[in-house]
């Protein structure tokens, strides 16, 4: 397979099986600096944790490192802490890489400096470029590393892309896998339908970024008529803001989900949970607010946690919203189930130690 060749065997295999990969948040001081103790520990969390990889510098990390000169440290860290975990399985790293082609194909080069697998590339603030340009900007950054494609929401500074657009985007050799989290329902079959489409079908794996429908994601089979013959596609994994908390019952519940997706009836107590899990996800993304105090909530989270000291942002105006606390103290009450507290209570003091 001529087109993964710049990907190591078993991290492609793993990507295409699918997995648990985390958009890593980023640890910051009560002055609003980078707190490395703390980012070192989040690192080492979602590996205790049997994640199967983690995206870094993406909008769970605040895009706004760049602006502080931040992104090549968090890299750097969180690949410093992979190397010293010596791991015996494949863990898939991944770099976020935004802006006009220019700062993409820096961050790309950075990216490969400290060994990334992949770059997630984002169409975000991007809105001068027509789609044939931002087509020719994934072509360039593909020079430079193998590509996870990104359907980001509108509300989280993404934007709406045509068909036509992914189902010509899918067929560039060095897109790999995609991140589907228009959180729309008729734009994420946009997606699969596209990837089904294309002669490339079955070397692009495609994650769940919906955060609002995870477990459906990950049980449907998508099944299309091509050109007289059936194709079907599944979303194998997910890379998710939501998973940066609760990371161990993520990993049980993806593997929850492969022992039964394709079983001929699907257990209910998985369609229930399915609403469990987007009411928790809808108190730390602040849905009611058109998600603002999205990433402080999951910081929240991990402030209660203990693995992060508060739950800062860079921007200093950027906070939870009136009435965010309690929701996330509702779904704490209602699902403590779906919590893993007690996990990370008998590993915390090792993931903050030297």
């Amino acid at each position: 397979m001529n087109n993964t060749i710049r990907l190591n065997p078993e991290v492609y295999g793993l990507l295409q099986e699918g997995t648990v990969i985390v958009a890593h948040p980023l640890a910051l001081t009560e002055e609003r600096k980078l707190d490395e103790r703390r980012q070192r520990a989040l690192t080492r969390y979602y590996i205790s944790a049997g994640a199967g990889g983690i995206a870094v510098g993406v909008h769970t990390t605040q895009f706004e490192i760049r602006k502080y000169d931040m992104f090549e440290p968090v890299l750097r860290i969180a690949a410093e802490e992979v190397e010293r975990a010596g791991l015996k399985r494949p863990f898939i790293k991944i770099a976020g890489i935004v802006g006009p082609v220019e700062q993409a194909i820096k961050e790309a080069e950075i990216a490969i400096k400290y060994g990334y697998n992949l770059g997630l590339i984002s169409m975000g603030g991007l809105n001068n470029l027509d789609e044939d340009k931002l087509i020719e900007r994934t072509e360039e950054i593909a020079r430079i590393i193998p590509i996870f494609g990104f359907y980001l929401q509108p509300s989280a500074g993404g934007r709406k892309l045509s068909y036509k657009f992914w189902r010509k985007f899918v067929d560039i050799p060095e897109v790999m896998a995609i991140k589907i989290a228009p959180f729309n329902r008729y734009q994420t079959i946009d997606v699969v339908r596209s990837v089904c489409e294309s002669e490339r079908r079955n070397e692009i794996a495609l994650y769940t970024g919906n955060d609002d429908n995870i477990i459906i994601d990950l049980l449907t089979k998508y099944r299309f008529n091509v050109r007289g013959k059936i194709v079907e596609k599944r979303i194998v994994g997910g890379l998710l803001g939501h998973w940066a908390v609760w990371t161990k019952k993520a990993v049980e519940l993806l593997e929850e989900i492969k022992e039964v997706r394709d079983m001929e009836y699907i257990p209910s107590s998985l369609l229930t949970r399915s609403i469990e899990v987007t009411d928790c996800n809808s108190a730390f993304f602040d849905a009611s607010n058109d998600f603002y105090g999205c990433i402080a909530g999951i910081n929240e989270v991990l402030r209660r946690q203990g693995i992060l000291e508060g739950r800062w942002c860079l921007n200093p105006k950027e906070d939870l919203s009136p009435g965010q606390i309690e929701e996330i103290d509702r779904v704490y009450r209602a699902y403590p189930y779906l919590n893993d507290d007690d996990f990370v209570k008998a590993h915390l003091e090792e993931w903050l130690s030297d």
